[in-house]
């Protein structure tokens, strides 16, 4: 069981490197676990591997199968949806992706809502609530992204949701880029019940945006200890709340898109390690 000493590598800013040529410098680097994307699915689907398959794979390489990225379209208005991201995540709905999630032998699924939809929060914590019960029908967590662009644009939206929909294995994202520039306090953070933090995702970024927030977040964040956000508080603020959820790192930026797979992942990891030792005061590993 994951939990939060342990390490996830979040795929998706790597997604140009094939997902089996990533386990090995991965699990190299020390992380515990992997996060797979959909697209890293469909991929290797289309070459003929199975889920189940690609689940045997991950763990064979010592990795364990954190969670599967993402249920885009689960809100009862998501097909009026006119994003620029709303025909790929139409297909991306908890019906077709439960499934994948269970052969691959995955903890949880990542929820996030970037459709370009209105979002009626009330009606949002009954269709959550809904995702979870399918979910929970595969022994699956299901946890909220907020997305500073889309219809749940901070942790205190997707905190509404989660809590209205009142479901064991409906949790909460933690997303320190989105959490941050989404102007949450550490104490709204705070006033969470740690059970309902169902991951958490790692990367720094100056105090204040600097141009497009849209570019920073998708070209520009940087490894954990290089930005000015306060992930020592947050670190601190979610050990204080009794969160057990397992500490992933998300870098989105281009300079690593030359990058051996190894040096990222090595990077990503020691960062987090030192982030991770600095907020709870122990010795850096």
């Amino acid at each position: 069981m994951l939990g939060p000493d342990d390490l996830v590598f979040n795929s998706v800013p790597v997604a140009h490197v094939p997902l089996l040529d990533r386990l090995a410098p991965v699990q190299a680097a020390g992380f515990k676990a992997i996060s797979v994307g959909v697209s890293d699915i469909f991929a290797l689907t289309a070459d003929g591997m199975t889920p189940s398959e690609i689940g045997a794979r991950i763990r064979d390489a010592g990795l364990e199968v954190a969670e599967l990225e993402s249920v885009g379209h689960w809100l009862r208005n998501h097909d009026e949806g006119v994003g620029p991201y709303a025909a790929f995540l139409k297909d991306l709905t908890i019906d077709r992706l439960v499934g994948i999630a269970d052969d691959l032998g995955a903890r949880s699924l990542l929820v996030i809502e970037m459709a370009g939809v209105t979002v009626d929060m009330e009606t949002a914590g009954a269709d959550f609530a809904a995702l979870c019960d399918v979910a929970a029908r595969h022994d699956l967590i299901a946890h909220l992204e907020c997305l500073l662009f889309g219809g749940i644009p901070d942790l205190a939206a997707a905190w509404q949701v989660v809590r209205a929909a009142d479901r064991p294995n409906g949790r909460l994202t933690i997303d320190a880029w989105h959490v941050f520039r989404g102007g949450t306090a550490l104490s709204e953070l705070a006033a969470i019940p740690g059970r309902f933090i169902g991951t958490v995702q790692l990367c720094d970024a100056p105090l204040r945006a600097e141009g497009d927030p849209l570019t920073e977040t998708m070209a520009a964040r940087l490894l954990p200890g290089e930005g000015e956000l306060d992930l020592e508080g947050l670190i601190r603020t979610l050990d204080a709340i009794g969160s057990t959820a397992p500490v992933g790192v998300e870098v989105f930026n281009t300079r690593q898109t030359e990058q051996p797979i190894a040096k990222i992942a090595r990077e990503w990891a020691v960062s987090a390690r030192s982030t991770l030792a600095r907020a709870r005061a122990l010795p850096a590993r």
